[in-house]
Order: structure tokens, then sequence, then C-alpha cells
């Protein structure tokens, strides 16, 4: 099994229950789990690279214990966007929303220390 191919296998837990999932091998930078896409570097990826259709490997993940490969095939679907980009444009957001919810913090801060809010009233 190699980057560019579909996978269907199932984790096989300690309770003896199973979970199907079915994934494109893909480069690091088109990594995309939620939409089915596996990086090549994962330490899933890394368990069932360079095995065949019917192997079961050792994977110790949480309650996880096997991976079972139950198909391989030509990749399913390539990813249409650039992940990478998308993925960089979502951490661009995130600071900037963390930024200004800062200056915020750091304005109320300030306003209330040494603003002009006297509770006693203008001395004379």
């Amino acid at each position: 099994m190699a980057v560019g191919k579909h996978v269907e296998i199932e984790l096989i837990v300690e309770a003896v229950e199973r979970e199907r999932l079915a994934l494109d091998l893909v480069l690091d930078k088109q990594a995309d789990f939620a939409n089915g896409f596996l990086g090549e570097s994962t330490p899933l990826a890394q368990a069932i690279l360079g095995q065949t259709e019917g192997c079961v490997v050792t994977y110790r993940v949480g309650d996880v214990v096997k991976v079972s490969i139950l198909a391989v095939t030509r990749e399913a679907h390539a990813p249409v966007e650039d992940v990478a980009a998308k993925r960089q444009a979502v951490i661009e957001q995130v600071v900037a929303e963390s930024n200004r919810i800062s200056d915020m913090v750091f304005a109320l801060a300030v306003g209330s220390k040494w603003g002009d809010y006297d509770p006693g009233g203008p001395k004379e």
C-alpha cells in the first residue's frame, strides 16, 4: 500500500468492537481526516503503509489494538482544494480573532485601572 491508494480498514478495539473506515492515503499537505484523506506521516498511515489487503497489523492507540486491512484500491477521489492553504487561512483567522480579544481585554483593564472612573467623585 502506498500514497495515492484508497483503503478500507477496520479498527479493532480491545472489547472486540470494530470500527470500519474508508480513507485515501495522501501527502500530509493534503490531509483532511474529516473528509477521508489520511496524511502519510500519521501514526495510522505509518502502521498500514507497505501492508497488503488481508493483513492485520498491531496499532495501539487508546483502546484500539489492531488494524485489519480489508481492501486496497485506486484513490477514490482527489482532494478538491488546497487543504494546506485552507488550514493556513483558518490559523490566520484564529490568530487575528485572538489578537482582537486580547486588545479588548487590555483596553478594559487599562480603562478600569487608570481611567477617569472615580467612585468617590471629584475631590475639592
